[in-house]
């Protein structure tokens, strides 16, 4: 049975804006309180959806969350209708409104873990909705992503789902960012492989100094268990603490696996070393044959790559077995970084071409190409089995894009956060999408 690796794009929101959330992310806090434009992010997002699936990749749609998230201000004591609400929230505490109008679920990378198939205990697509409990803006999205996975995998023979860890510090969990997979084919056994930066309970561990480490061993440990994987298919590894305090807030910003291949920079991991040797023993078990790009401090400095999120790519498998890397257009700006991968394609080996996109609206926010879609490996009968409404086609994305048109702002700064018919305009688009998708009930509006 063949199986196909799927990649569903988060899909921008309506009040995608630059509130600066996101401590320890530099983008997004270098672009602070800039105006933003919906409507164009929403398209580059688009654009590379359309392009990838022109291209004979398989590619879904991931639905942005309702916002402003009425209900997370309500729960900190904010009442009356509402656009009393807002009004009030925009008069006493602006940060907390900015916080519950973060488009950040686009980044869909964070939405959860998922292990295939082939993996788990019991032969089924295993999902884990992340806690994100690092930062308010972002823990408040679990329950809507939760309901937003079921109505995509909802068939129970074929998918589980798993709700969020306990939101609480010792299991942060920031999902498939920290997470990826090696494996001789997608239908085939592989080697989950999981990243954190702290633990919770050992202080052994050694922790940054400046910014917070998101992912906990100990998150990554219950979601290999929940998803019934044999520890003979799993490596753990800590972030290097010293990159996390130059701005690597996830592993997907200085590392990016596909297949047999791990292209990443030396100084990713604190043991780099006992990391390679777990994954290509492991890998080799399994009938696989692992391969490391590894890029040196002399070739690119962690500062090169954060700027221009080199290591937030895509590494996509084409059906001559070579594989195309997906990047942003930072890329191209930043000399060295664009220097290295023209020397890369030079060398012949397993990458064979770079692709870039236009996606400065996510970049100025903090996410690249990787940040943006969420990988799901299925086999032929489990993707029959998702939603089909979700599956990108030449048909769906002119209906999105001119949803998009007719419903997205092209400004949004905070003033505008402020004001109650965002909140209107919001969900007369997502009322309208979840019809589109396919989706039934799942924003709080509608339940």
């Amino acid at each position: 049975m063949q199986s196909y690796e799927v990649n569903f794009d988060g899909l921008v929101g309506p009040t995608h804006n630059y509130g600066g959330l996101s401590y320890g992310n530099v983008a997004s806090q270098s672009n602070s309180q800039q105006g933003s434009n919906p409507r164009e992010a929403a398209r580059q997002g688009l654009a590379k959806m359309k392009a990838l699936m022109e291209m004979g990749f398989a590619q879904g749609v991931l639905a942005p969350q309702e916002r402003p998230d009425i209900g997370a201000l309500r729960a900190l004591g904010f009442t009356g209708s509402d656009a009393q609400i807002i009004a009030r929230a925009a008069r006493d505490a602006m940060p907390l409104l900015m916080a519950s109008c973060s488009a950040s679920s686009m980044w869909v990378a964070n939405a959860a873990t998922v292990s295939p198939s082939a993996d788990t205990a019991d032969g089924r697509v295993h999902f884990t909705a992340a806690n994100l409990n690092c930062k308010f803006h972002r823990s408040i999205e679990h329950p809507t992503t939760s309901r937003l996975l079921a109505a995509m995998f909802s068939d129970p023979e074929h998918f589980a789902h798993h709700a969020a860890l306990p939101a609480v510090a010792q299991f942060g969990d920031e999902g498939a960012a920290n997470h990826t997979r090696f494996c001789r084919a997608y239908g085939e056994p592989g080697v989950e492989f999981f990243v954190y930066g702290r633990s919770a309970f050992d202080p052994r561990y050694p922790a940054p100094q400046t910014y917070p480490a998101r992912q906990t061993l100990e998150a990554s440990q219950a979601v290999a268990r929940l998803h019934g994987l044999d520890a003979a298919g799993v490596v753990f590894a800590q972030q290097n603490p010293a990159v996390i305090d130059q701005g690597v807030f996830h592993n997907d910003v200085i590392a990016v696996g596909n297949g047999e291949l791990l292209f990443h920079h030396e100084e990713a991991f604190l043991d780099s070393a006992g990391v390679l040797e777990q994954l290509d023993s492991k890998l080799a078990a399994r009938g696989g044959r692992f391969q490391a790009i590894t890029v040196t401090r002399d070739q690119l400095s962690v500062d090169d790559a954060v700027r221009s999120y080199l290591f937030n790519s895509q590494l996509l498998s084409r059906p001559d077995g070579s594989m195309l890397l997906v990047v942003p257009e930072e890329c191209r700006a930043n000399p060295k970084v664009w220097d290295y991968l023209q020397g890369l394609l030079d060398q012949a080996g397993p990458v064979a071409q770079v692709k870039v996109f236009n996606l400065k609206q996510s970049m100025q926010n903090g996410g690249g190409p990787a940040c943006l879609r969420l990988r799901v490996a299925l086999n032929e009968a489990e993707l029959a089995a998702v939603n089909p409404g979700v599956i990108m086609t030449a048909q769906l994305y002119e209906t999105l894009t001119q949803w998009v048109d007719r419903h997205y702002r092209d400004r949004l700064d905070e003033h505008d956060v402020a004001d109650p018919q965002l909140l209107v305009e919001c969900r007369t688009a997502l009322d309208e999408l979840s019809q589109i998708l396919k989706l039934g009930s799942v924003y709080p509006f509608q339940l």
